[in-house]
């Protein structure tokens, strides 16, 4: 039996991994993948998540909502940071309107207006292929409309996510219609490319990939199981872990100037590392963090 360590937090653990679907368990524990655009209860606005529970926590990190509290003034730009994922996501008040938003090796904005509630699923990295048989890398780096490629799923969102339903009991069907899924179609996963996964998480996205992946693939073979299952080559995938590894530790202005904790994750100097940060976040990590 396989075992694999994990690093969390400056917390080590191990965990048997003897089976692909344990490996993929372990990523649901491992990985937190971090949006914080919209912090809580921002301007006229809820930003708001609720973690699944029971066997789709394996694939899904959690239901999001978006949404006014009142008419803004002016349009809202959401930005999104990377963060390795595939979301799904919908107008909960014009709930026809569903899209999928793919791995982005950059962050994305978009303009959404005045009076808005969304609502998304964010699926855990390489969980979307596996759970609906679908190319990720058809999705990267854009967000196309769900009823062109998942029209059963876009027709079944528009007629049980009426406007009527809270958050909350919009989450427990999403729930619901995904574990039935689960439990119908049995997934299954490149227990190779979970095992690279898992050494990317464990070196916090700081390792030389071409002799760290050591996981029997040549390295065009890892690539194409990258480009199916996340939508980019594990290098990309890597930079994506590591800017969510800065995410994770809030680094204050002065941590920043004295610590320089940066050079832990790789980065060659300040200047690397802020535009790395500013790629993947759209501001500086002083205006992040300040």
């Amino acid at each position: 039996m396989d075992i694999v360590l994990f690093f969390k937090k400056n917390v080590y653990f191990s965990v048997a991994a003897p089976k692909p679907m344990e490996e993929f368990y372990s990523i649901a524990d491992t990985y937190k993948p971090l949006q914080p655009s919209v912090k809580g209860h921002a301007d006229g606005m809820v930003y708001q998540e609720i973690r699944p529970v029971g066997e789709i926590r394996k694939y899904v990190y959690c239901f999001w909502q978006l949404r006014t509290r009142s008419r803004l003034s002016e349009p809202y730009t959401y930005r999104v940071v990377s963060d390795g994922c595939i979301d799904i996501f919908f107008n909960h008040r014009h709930s026809t309107d569903s899209f999928i938003m793919g791995f982005c090796r950059k962050y994305v904005a978009f303009s959404i207006g005045n009076d808005f509630d969304y609502i998304g699923i964010r699926f855990l990295p390489g969980a979307f292929p596996g759970l609906f048989s679908l190319n990720a890398k058809k999705l990267s780096n854009r967000s196309v409309k769900l009823d062109s490629l998942l029209p059963d799923l876009s027709q079944w969102i528009a007629t049980h996510m009426s406007i009527g339903k809270s958050f909350k009991v919009s989450a427990e069907i999403l729930e619901e219609w995904l574990s039935q899924k689960i439990m119908q179609q049995k997934p299954s996963f490149d227990n190779r490319f979970l095992k690279a996964v898992i050494i990317i998480f464990e070196k916090r996205g700081c390792l030389d990939v071409a002799t760290d992946l050591d996981i029997g693939l040549s390295p065009r073979q890892l690539r194409r199981v990258f480009n199916y299952y996340i939508g980019t080559t594990p290098k990309a995938f890597s930079n994506v872990v590591r800017f969510q590894e800065v995410l994770y530790a809030k680094p204050s202005r002065q941590s920043l100037r004295k610590q320089k904790f940066y050079y832990d994750l790789g980065f060659f100097d300040q200047a690397h590392f802020i535009k790395n940060f500013k790629t993947f976040y759209g501001i500086t990590p002083s205006e992040a963090f300040g």
